[in-house]
This record gives C-alpha cells, structure tokens and sequence, in this order.
C-alpha cells in the first residue's frame, strides 16, 4: 500500500515533454512511482480530467519577514508554488547585529515596500548568523519549503556597521570578514548570495543599498566564498532596469557577471526585460548574453511573464496624495473620501495644487508615462490595447489627462485601481514570449511579499497557465513548456535536484490542476498583516490540490492545516 496514490489524470512531468495518462505514487513524501499504479493508496486523489504537474519554484521573493509570521506564504500558494526563494536584491534579514534590525527593517520596507511597523511587530528576532535565520525559519511552521539567499546589504552592515551602511569602501580585513560570513552561511545552507547595484534601491533613510557601489573585487571575493560552501549556490544581482540601462553601462556589467561566473562556476541570475519603447535592442543584448555563455559562463537572465505594474488608488497610494487640499481628506474611509473628491469645488482645487516635497513623483510619472497608465478594471489587464492608455484616451475626448486620471481614481465608488506600468508600456507583450522560452532565461520577478499594496504580481504561474497557453490571441505558449519553466527550469538554476520532476525519486511536491480552469481571480486589498497594515492579493481558481512533500496544503484553493515546509538547504563542498 502507498502512502498516497494520484489516479487517472494526465502527467506533465516538468521536462517539457508531452502529458501522459498515467497514476503517480507517493511514499515517505517521494515519488516512488509514475504509470500503472496497481497497488492501493492509504490516501487517494481522482484526477479524472486533471493535469498532475510539479509543484511551481518562485525563485524571486521577498518572503523573508512575513517567513517568520506566515506558514501559507500568501499569496504564492494559492498558485501552486510550493518552493520559494527569498533575499534577492541585496536586502535580508541575516546576518542580524542585534543593533542593526531597525535598520535592516528600513532597509527592507526602503526597497521592498513592506511596512516597517507589520516587520517590527511581526519578526521575532532570534538569530545574529545566517545559519541561526535559517534554523529559526525550520523551528516555524509552513507549508511551503523557502530557501533563502545570503544578503550583500545585511553582510555589510553586520561587519562594517554604519561604513557599510554609507557604502564606504571595504578595506582588505573587511573582506576577509564577510567572506567568512558568507561561506559560513551557504555552507550552513543558504542558497545563493544576492548583490544590488542599482542606484534606484533606497532605504528609507534615502541611502542606496549597501555594496551598490563595492569595488568589483568585493564583490568576486564574496562570490569566490559562495562557491567555496557549496557548488549548488547561486549569485543573484539586479544592476540594471532591464532594457532602460544606458547601453555602455549595461555592456559593463555583463563584463563583471561574465568574469564572476566564469572565474568561480557559479550560475548568476539578474533581471532582464525587452524595452518599453518598442525596440530591438533587447536583442543584441541577449546575443551578448549567449556569447559569454557559449564562452564558459553560466548566465541566466531572469524575466518575467508580463511587465510590473502598480495599482493606484485612494486604498492604496494616488497621484494626488501630498496635495493639501487632499490630505485634508485623506482620513475618511474611500467610498466617503471620492464622494468629497467629485465635488467639482474640491476637484478643482486639488488639480490646481502641487503635492508636499517628496510626494510628487508618483503623479509626475504617471503623466510623463501617460502611454503606460491604464483605466481601472477588476481583473489589471497585462496587455491592453494601447488605444485605452490615459494618453490615448485623453487625445480622443480632448480632456487633460490628469483631470481624466483624477476621475479615474474616484470611480466605482472609491474602489477604483489604476493600472501604471512602471517604466512604461510598449504596447505588445510579443518579446516576453521569445524570452520564457529561451534556454537560458529563468522565469520569476512575481516579487512575492515585496510592494503589498500597489503590485501583487506573483500570480503569474495562474497568468501563465491562462493567458499565455489558453488566451493569447498573438501566439501563446505550449502547456507543457509553460509547466518547464514554472518547475524544473528555475529548480535547477538553484541546484534543487530533487524536486521540479514528477518522476521517482523526486519529492512529491506537485499540483492536480484543471487546465482549462486555472485563472486568477480579481486582486483584493486585505488588512491582515501585522498590526492590520494592508496588502494587495490574489486568488485563483483551478487548483484542485498542491501537495508538499506528499502531503496535500491546498484543497481547492484552501488550507489544509498541513505544515510539510521546511528550509531547502545548499548542498555543502565536499557532501
């Protein structure tokens, strides 16, 4: 007898080849069979009309204090994610000095977007290693497995303290120092090391994040001590704003990454993207990125499934706020506060104002991008027609396009969100769909846990599974290809030989889904983090069950109570 046995339904196995009718069994949280299963299950699961596929691997979260407070990791489970990695870009929560977590928390909520006080209330500091973070993590309960990333911004500023925080350059002894911490801290199992260089990440004290600027021979000695812990471990860095980078400067850091990965092997992930003006030059970069591929480097440019759009509204943050007439306003409840704002008396003289220092660059973008901010909808549309774009739409009526984005912002009540793609919209999702197919590209960005309320964009195995295999009228994805790249593709990046397969041996961490139901649902602003601070989530439909460790945590998109997760560990040198 098996301790679980999945009937009927069709296999997608991870590899990208085609499904097949077969039962999958499981024992001990394995996979122990895939095919005929004769034998019976002490738990079973009818997956007539059902694809079984891999669990999903989000290998770009930001997880690392709602880890400790949340075992769902919401919303990434609800999307059949049951493997996350955290502390990308630079910004972690160990190692932790024990006079340093206000400022790691400012350093987060200046980056991330995640309210300090939720971290301040929720994070219950028990660790000063990595090594003690991640056995802090493991005592915890969860559902999914997490892997988390040593970050460049915590290793700093435990060994340099307010010299790292100001990015002073690190002497020789400083090096040596958070090269010790860093292989310690793979050795002990962290999964990679994560390193910001753009200039654009602030913390809340208007500091870029630290080693954003580090001499380059910081930064190899790090990555030299990653690969002296374990030969799994990746490098991660973010140095660009995909295609937005000046030329020469972009063409520059692939000098260092390519060096890096060829000098110490490791794999180095880093966010890529097409332009936003609708141009080519994408292209030449990718060529370069094969080229040092095919020259010995493992470079895997990491990209995402639609471009990072924020959802601006008076629930969450507004063009308008900052101006005085407005914040007068601002304490009342949505629905009362757009009944006031459609006054024309009121309208006119929150047009008529500029915002307060420092809270004009939202509305600033959003007009000077007017091509790229989208009217409010239920279900945020990844690819609309340009023609429905705020300067589209301006141009047609002959409005001003702020007083259209002004109301805009006040419908339906006060409830209205309005779509911005941050950094511009092209008009065309037509390059996304080249570079999630291409070998070496890993699929991720969805920035889990990271901007709560404006983007929640780790919905994108649902918007993947819908959109690019069963909606897109311009060309979509094969089933198959898009369950390769949820599962094995990133699995494998990250060195998780044991999961992102479903064949024996592999963990049984899978998905039962109706392929023709998979579709997320509309996003929803909720106030259940800590201290009731809101965030932005969002459901999905179609996921029959996701199991973890042959245990299942989702049913029909509900908890369960199981708590299978744990801490997925770097195999150590030498092991």
């Amino acid at each position: 007898m098996h301790d679980l046995v999945i009937r009927n339904g069709r296999v997608a196995d991870g590899t990208g080849a085609p499904a097949v009718r077969a039962d999958v069994a499981v024992d001990d949280g394995s996979i122990t069979a895939v095919g005929e299963v004769s034998a019976p299950g002490r738990t079973e699961i009818d997956a007539t009309g059902l694809v079984v596929t891999p669990g999903f691997v989000d290998v770009h979260t930001h997880y690392d204090g709602q880890a400790t407070w949340d075992p769902l990791l919401t919303p990434s489970i609800w999307h059949g994610v049951t493997t996350v990695v955290m502390g990308n870009c630079g910004v972690g929560f160990a190692p932790a000095a024990p006079d340093r977590h206000d400022w790691l928390i400012e350093l987060m909520e200046g980056v991330e977007g995640i309210p300090g006080r939720a971290l301040r209330a929720g994070i219950q500091w028990d660790w000063e290693t990595v090594g003690e973070y991640l056995d802090a993590l493991d005592r915890l309960p969860h559902a999914t497995d997490l892997g988390a990333q040593i970050a460049h911004g915590a290793v700093r500023a435990f060994v340099m303290g307010e010299r790292g925080a100001a990015n002073e350059p690190a002497t020789a002894d400083d090096i040596a120092r958070m090269a010790e911490i860093v292989q310690a801290g793979v050795a002990a199992g962290a999964v990679g090391l994560s390193v910001n260089r753009l200039e654009l990440h602030k913390s809340k004290d208007g500091r870029e994040v630290p080693g954003t600027f580090a001499e380059i021979d910081e930064i190899l000695a790090l990555a030299h001590a990653v690969a002296a812990g374990s030969p799994d471990a990746v490098f991660s860095t973010i140095f660009s704003l995909g295609a937005q980078a000046d030329d020469a400067v972009w063409h520059e850091q692939i000098d260092w990454v390519a060096r890096l990965s060829r000098e110490t092997g490791l794999a180095v992930t880093f966010p890529f993207g097409a332009s936003s003006d609708g141009s080519d030059r994408w292209r030449a970069r990718l060529a370069r990125i094969e080229a040092e591929n095919a020259n010995g480097a493992r470079l895997y440019p990491q990209v995402g499934s639609h471009r990072q759009g924020l959802l601006c509204g008076l629930r969450t943050m507004n063009p308008f706020m900052g101006r005085p007439s407005y914040t007068a306003l601002a304490g009342l409840p949505p629905a009362e506060r757009a009944t006031r704002m459609a006054d024309p008396a009121v309208k006119a003289a929150i047009l008529a104002e500029h915002g307060a220092p420092g809270t004009t660059a939202l509305a600033s973008l959003m007009l000077s991008q007017a091509t790229a901010v989208f009217p409010p909808a239920p279900m945020p549309e990844q690819e609309p027609d340009p023609a429905t774009s705020l300067a589209a739409q301006a141009a047609a009526t002959g409005r001003d396009p702020q007083d259209l984005l002004y109301d805009w912002t006040i419908a339906d009540e006060g409830q209205a969100l309005v779509h911005f793609f941050l950094g511009g919209y092209a008009g065309s999702l037509d390059p996304s769909l080249e570079l999630m197919a291409h070998p070496d590209s890993v699929l991720g960005l969805g920035d889990g846990g990271a901007h709560v309320d404006v983007i929640c964009d780790c919905g994108y195995p649902s918007f993947l599974l819908s959109y690019w295999v069963r909606e897109r009228a311009r060309g979509t994805l094969g089933f198959e290809t898009a369950i390769r790249i949820l599962t094995s593709e990133p699995a494998a990046l990250y060195g998780l030989h044991d999961r992102g397969v479903v064949a024996p041996g592999y963990k049984a961490d899978l998905n039962v889904l109706d392929p023709d139901r998979v579709s997320p649902r509309p996003v929803e602003i909720v106030d259940d983090l800590p201290t009731g601070a809101i965030r932005i989530v969002q459901r999905t439909d179609g996921f029959v069950a996701t199991l973890v460790d042959g245990v299942v945590v989702q049913r029909d998109g509900e908890d369960t109570g199981a708590r299978p997760g744990r801490v997925v560990r770097s195999r150590p040198r030498g092991a």
